[in-house]
């Protein structure tokens, strides 16, 4: 006897959404489930006082995929907007990020040879990086790690930095040019009217059941699909069966001021260990809006605990690695379940890599 559905689909994010958008596509039968109370995990955005407030920290699209950018812009008419965030560290603010205004606040140097030879030297003891630590002071200098990195990057990830895995500053820019536009990627934007937009477009037509916790009761949910995609914690799925998986989380505290302008850019980061929150954004610079108030988000690393904290960004050090592939073993024996996504695939994705990743599972695995 057939089930209801083709696909149940766990988790109404940009993977979940996106491929349930696909299949529905090719005519298949698909059911989405989502255990908040609304559709577009983490880029959720809501609209107050005529700002859209991205409720859960930042989303900035950016992608050098041709491909990627055209398919996003069927779902939304993205603006110009181009990341340039502030760094503030005990009240004085540099540009990020690192480039020649950076250089030349920190040193008062003019030249990229000046910089360099700065960084050089600082950095010259760093032969071969083991850590995060290590490989910061080889990329921009003793200097510019102890004010703008060291301090933001153990509150953000509540860890020493020379515990953390030297690729996470890899993906930090140096420019020695007076370029402070954030993302080297070709397109950018952020969506005019927010994302959730996106969200709804994608789901639009296909049933979707929020408030739905899949992993209390998995069988029931099993019964009614032929298929699963799963994009949730990977060791949720498995009861935590070898441990816990790590990641990084965060507490969101949103405030509404009556004046129209708090601080002047979308994103300002506090670099000094002593305060306690990474990062203020102010919302209505993502969309250049003129409003009459202002809404400001502050943002509040947390310890992880599972099944009481969101998990946001996976740890990807040695030891988190090597128990994530002892759950991908796992993974690969469960007949007709998928696992995808930052949570289920445990790997650091952008929206636009999401975007790519399940577009390529779909096409690859349904055609």
């Amino acid at each position: 006897m057939s089930k209801p559905y083709d696909f149940l689909i766990v988790g109404a994010g940009f993977f979940g959404s996106i491929c349930a958008r696909e299949l529905t596509n090719k005519g298949h039968r698909c059911l989405v489930i989502e255990k908040r109370a609304h559709i577009g995990g983490n880029c959720y955005t809501e609209k107050r006082d005529d700002i859209h407030l991205h409720i859960y920290g930042a989303h900035i699209f950016h992608t050098s995929n041709e491909k990627v950018w055209h398919w996003i812009n069927q779902y939304a008419r993205f603006n110009h907007y181009t990341n340039r965030p502030v760094a503030n560290y005990q009240g004085e603010l540099y540009a990020l990020p690192f480039n020649m205004w950076t250089f030349n606040q920190l040193w008062g140097v003019n030249t990229p040879e000046e910089a360099q030879k700065i960084i050089e030297e600082q950095g010259k003891d760093m032969v071969d990086p083991q850590n995060l630590e290590e490989q910061a002071i080889r990329l921009v200098g003793k200097d510019i790690y102890e004010k703008l990195i060291k301090g933001y990057t153990a509150k953000q990830w509540m860890k020493d930095p020379k515990e953390l895995p030297k690729e996470i500053i890899k993906r930090l820019p140096v420019r020695f040019t007076f370029d402070t536009n954030y993302f080297n990627d070709r397109f950018q934007g952020i969506p005019e009217g927010g994302y959730t937009q996106i969200f709804e477009k994608l789901l639009d037509g296909i049933e979707v059941r929020l408030g739905e916790d899949y992993l209390a009761d998995k069988e029931s949910y099993h019964a009614l699909a032929e298929q699963v995609i799963y994009t949730g914690p990977i060791d949720a799925y498995f009861g935590y069966e070898f441990g816990e998986l790590e990641y990084k989380t965060t507490r969101f505290d949103h405030v509404r001021h009556e004046y129209p302008n708090h601080q002047g850019v979308a994103v300002m980061n506090y670099t000094d260990e002593a305060v306690p929150y990474t990062r203020i954004i102010e919302h209505k610079h993502f969309e250049f809006n003129e409003t009459p108030a202002t809404w400001i988000s502050y943002e509040y690393p947390e310890p992880y605990e599972a099944s009481k904290t969101e998990p946001y960004y996976p740890v990807n050090d040695a030891s988190n690695n090597a128990l994530f592939e002892r759950y991908k073993s796992l993974a690969a024996q469960e007949k007709n379940v998928f696992f995808g996504g930052r949570l289920g695939e445990y790997k650091y994705y952008d929206m636009h890599q999401i975007i790519e990743r399940a577009l390529s599972m779909v096409e690859a695995n349904w055609g």
